[in-house]
């Protein structure tokens, strides 16, 4: 594939500006050189997956209480997530092909509606197999917003600053779940729990607001949808599974090893994502308040996380900063579980760089994914591969909620551990791209 960009030259509004250090030197130089247009979508991702992020948590956070209003044990209980993340599967490779044949702002609005609205039915449910469908619907549209909106944004950045640049809307997940949280202790303080999960659900309606403006003020990079309107392959499943020959690459030894890298990290995140509230009010007697408290240095660890791991993806390279979280993130979910009882001020300490490892791991996804792909499928090519190791990861938090029973969940969150290190093995397959150009 050629990496050589037309032979018009863009505007400078079209394109991010790297014309020289007074627009992307300094600590926010990334963002300035995204240009006014690359700005606006920076802005609709970030919004985008933040809202994304809320309406994921409101599950997970209110999981005790459902527990006990309709009465589930934890293989239940976790099968919430799995069947939320192998539907969201469907739906990042579907919201991938549209991105690709109707255009990124298209099917990010698609996406925001679709997980908004079935996050809002959830709150109506009469019984758990209600609850468990709506679920497994709101999983289409959060499978496919990150996968968009990072693309979109990725399409605008420079080479130099792509990975900080989508390490930041990396950053909004915590700011989600930040939002999240501090939702589930007022309303969970104030409301009876019969009645305040189905109030957390409601408030998914939030996202509704930002697809206004989305549609309003966002648009494509021009340069890359012209390049993606030239191919006839745009939105090509088959072209992703094509295998090379000897004249001509072919993209099947990267999508297989994506996914895998993606199964990996999304089975070892989802796992804590999913668990760590329920450990903490179960096996470590929080209070909704405390575990509110315990988990702010987890989220503030995430934050920084994706800010870090943002820049380190820059400077070590894409597969390097993997690895090295990887080792890291499993390390810290060992020690994590492993706390003596009674030791809750350790617990809480180290809450921090567990958030900070599992995240920062994230931020060279969006620069990866993007650039292992060319334009005319890279909708497809991520949000296939990014989804399907969502969809095969989410067998994680079934499997810890069903060892749970006779583990424990502090036990039992020790096989997070197995999915970083299968994410380290599945670099070796990968190239390494930063620096790259997009179109």
């Amino acid at each position: 594939m050629s990496t050589t960009p037309p032979s018009q030259a863009p505007t400078s509004t079209d394109l991010p500006d790297t014309g020289g250090p007074a627009s992307d030197d300094g600590a926010f130089g990334w963002l300035r050189a995204l240009g006014p247009r690359g700005r606006r979508a920076f802005g609709g991702a970030f919004g985008g997956y933040a809202l994304d992020s809320y309406d994921y948590f409101t599950l997970p956070l209110s999981m005790v209480a459902l527990t006990a209003y309709f009465g589930l044990d934890n293989g239940q209980t976790g099968l919430f997530t799995t069947v939320t993340l192998v539907v969201s599967a469907i739906g990042g490779a579907a919201a991938g092909v549209l991105a690709d044949r109707i255009g990124r702002v298209k099917a990010l609005m698609t996406t925001v509606v679709t997980y908004a609205v079935f996050t809002v039915a959830c709150g109506f449910a009469p019984n758990y197999e209600t609850l468990l469908i709506f679920r497994a619907l709101q999983g289409l549209g959060f499978g496919g917003e990150w996968a968009v909106g990072a693309i979109l944004v990725a399409e605008y950045a420079s080479a130099k600053h792509r990975g900080r640049t989508l390490g930041a809307i990396q950053s909004s997940w915590a700011v989600g779940w930040g939002l999240a949280v501090i939702v589930y202790t007022t309303v969970f303080t104030f409301l009876d729990d019969d009645l305040a999960w189905r109030v957390m659900f409601w408030t998914g309606a939030l996202p509704a607001l930002l697809v206004i403006w989305v549609r309003r003020s966002v648009e494509d990079a021009p340069q890359a949808a012209a390049a993606r309107e030239k191919s006839a392959e745009k939105g090509s499943f088959a072209a992703i599974f094509r295998p090379g020959t000897a004249t001509t690459p072919g993209l099947l030894r990267t999508t297989v090893f994506a996914v895998l890298l993606s199964t990996g990290v999304q089975g070892g995140y989802y796992t804590l994502a999913t668990w760590v509230p329920t450990y903490l009010k179960t096996e470590r007697g929080l209070s909704v308040v405390g575990t509110g408290g315990y988990l702010t240095f987890l989220i503030s660890g995430a934050f920084i996380g994706y800010l870090t791991g943002g820049y380190l993806t820059d400077r070590l390279g894409r597969r390097r900063n993997i690895w090295l979280f990887a080792v890291l993130s499993a390390l810290c979910i060992l020690a994590y579980a492993n706390i003596p009882s009674g030791a809750d001020t350790l617990l809480l300490v180290l809450g921090f760089p567990l958030g900070f490892c599992m995240s920062a791991i994230f931020s060279g996804f969006g620069s990866f994914l993007s650039e292992l792909y060319p334009s005319a499928v890279r909708g497809t090519g991520q949000g296939f591969t990014y989804n399907t190791g969502r969809a095969v990861g989410a067998v994680f938090p079934t499997t810890v909620g069903f060892l749970a029973d006779s583990w424990g969940v502090g036990g039992a969150l020790i096989f997070g551990a197995i999915g970083y290190g299968l994410a380290a093995v599945a670099l070796f397959g990968l190239p390494e791209t930063r620096g790259k150009e997009l179109v």
